[in-house]
């Protein structure tokens, strides 16, 4: 599953002059980031990616999936209905069940009762956000710190399977 979700930037975040390389973008809330991430079945992260916040959710979405395996089914949101998200999940040898935008021509195949488990990702950010505020100012800070809370989840299963 692939989807991305927006964290405000703290303003004690927000003092570089030059916040372009930080992956702060100004959108209606102030300044913000987003955060980019695919989950497994189970809801636990297996890439993360950070952008400015007036970025589109595709726009990171071909570096993240680069690592999809054989077989795999890639569930996103609407924002990820493009030919090419599906060619690339086609060439991988996976299947895109993304429901399609409204001003698609062709029809496309869709299983609403497969989309149904996407609401795993919604809970990873749901996590994630219960600690993530951003208060760094430097963008590999941050994301470091987003992965220590995504490694606290994976132990978290860990434990509680032994």
């Amino acid at each position: 599953m692939i989807d991305t979700s927006i964290v405000r930037v703290h303003q004690h975040g927000a003092c570089i002059t030059k916040n372009q390389r930080q992956s702060m973008g100004r959108s209606r809330g102030g300044l913000t980031s987003k955060i980019h991430a695919v989950v497994d079945g189970n809801g636990l992260p297996v890439r993360l990616a950070l952008s400015p916040g007036e970025a589109h959710d595709v726009r990171l979405a071909g570096k993240l999936l680069s690592r999809l395996k054989s077989g795999a089914m890639l569930l996103a949101d609407r924002g990820y209905d493009a030919d090419w998200i599906r060619e690339l999940a086609m060439k991988k040898g996976a299947w895109a069940n993304i429901p399609p935008k409204s001003n698609r021509s062709d029809p496309i195949c869709f299983s609403p009762y497969l989309y149904r488990a996407r609401n795993r990702i919604e809970r990873f950010f749901n996590r994630i956000k219960q600690v993530a505020t951003r208060y760094d100012r430097l963008a590999a800070n941050y994301l470091a710190f987003v992965q220590l809370a995504s490694i606290r989840l994976w132990l978290r299963l860990n434990e509680s399977a032994s």
